[in-house]
């Protein structure tokens, strides 16, 4: 037997729809990450990109556990002396929010930013990518509908 391995041309890419304000903040980018992937189908190759679009709704009204929205703090640094900025959830953009959380469950190598490259967030219930017939992604049943 030969070990199949996935070429540039044999992938087809379906896009989902995942529901921020259905489930918290961390499942939600797991989810997202192994849709990203492509870690659930059969085609799955590990230096070749085989995962999927996925488009992210609601993001507005993001749900996160316990008190995150006030002690949760997200930290970036300018390069000088001093120059350390913190910012709460609260204070943060959800879209920047979400795509902070999947782009921290990649894995860094060459096939990140193309990744990312497929991930659409949007704060509202709308999107613009109707002609492309996405799926709603359901996350409590771990498939789609």
């Amino acid at each position: 037997m030969k070990t199949y391995s996935a070429k540039p041309t044999d992938v087809t890419r379906i896009w989902h729809v995942l529901d921020a304000s259905k489930t918290p903040l961390g499942r939600l980018s797991t989810v997202a990450a192994r849709l990203l992937l492509g870690k659930d189908k059969p085609s799955f190759t590990h230096h070749i990109d085989v995962g999927d679009y996925v488009i992210v709704i609601n993001a507005g009204s993001l749900i996160v556990s316990g008190n995150k929205v006030a002690k949760k703090t997200y930290y970036r640094h300018s390069g000088f002396p001093g120059g350390l900025y913190k910012r709460t959830l609260g204070e943060m953009d959800p879209v920047s929010v979400i795509e902070h959380s999947i782009r921290g469950m990649l894995p860094v190598n060459k096939l990140r930013k193309g990744r990312l490259a497929r991930l659409k967030v949007y704060s509202g219930a709308e999107h613009s990518h109707r002609a492309q017939n996405p799926v709603e992604f359901d996350i409590r049943r771990k498939g789609s509908q």
